[in-house]
C-alpha cells in the first residue's frame, strides 16, 4: 500500500508518536510524506521515506496529485484545526481528493488507529482493486 504522512507544525510530535508506535506495521508499506514531517519520522524511526516538498512549498499537491491518479491508498494527515494555515486551499484540495477518490483519510490520532489497525488486518486490500494492481507490487506507476 502507499501511504502518506503530513502534519500541520504544531501535530508533528503526535504524527512522530504514531509512527513510532505503528512502525512494525508501516515498514510494511511504501511511505510518502510531506518535508519536514518526513524528516522528523525518518530521524526518529528509519523508516524509509519517499519525501516531496513541505506542505506549504507544494508538497500537499503533491500527494493530491498521486490521489487524483490513483496512486495513493491511504492518507494520514494531522492537522491542527485551532490554527489557521497560510496554504489551507491545498489542505481543503486534498481534503477533498480523498473525498472523491474514497482515500481513507485520517486527520487526528483516533482515526488513525483505526485505519492502522485496519491496514494490520487487510482490511484495505480492497484499493488494490480500485488501483487495477496486478500482482504484489505497491510501487507508483
Amino acid at each position: 500500500m502507499n501511504i502518506a504522512l503530513i502534519a500541520h507544525d504544531k501535530k508533528k510530535d503526535d504524527i512522530v508518536r504514531f509512527a513510532i508506535a505503528y512502525k512494525s506495521i508501516l515498514s510494511g508499506h511504501n511511505l510518502y510524506a510531506t518535508g519536514t514531517t518526513g524528516s522528523r519520522i525518518i530521524k526518529e524511526t528509519g523508516l524509509e521515506i519517499h519525501r516531496f516538498q513541505s506542505g506549504p512549498l507544494g508538497g500537499d499537491q503533491e500527494i493530491g496529485a498521486l490521489i487524483a491518479n490513483n496512486k495513493m491508498d491511504v492518507v494520514f494527515f494531522f492537522r491542527d484545526p485551532l490554527t489557521v494555515q497560510p496554504h489551507e486551499p491545498d489542505v481543503s484540495a486534498l481534503v477533498r481528493l480523498c473525498d472523491v477518490y474514497a482515500v481513507p483519510l485520517a486527520t487526528n490520532m483516533g482515526t488513525a488507529e483505526i485505519i492502522i489497525k485496519g491496514l494490520e488486518r487487510g482490511d484495505l486490500s480492497w484499493r488494490k482493486i480500485v488501483r487495477g494492481e496486478k500482482g504484489d507490487t505497491n510501487e507508483l506507476r
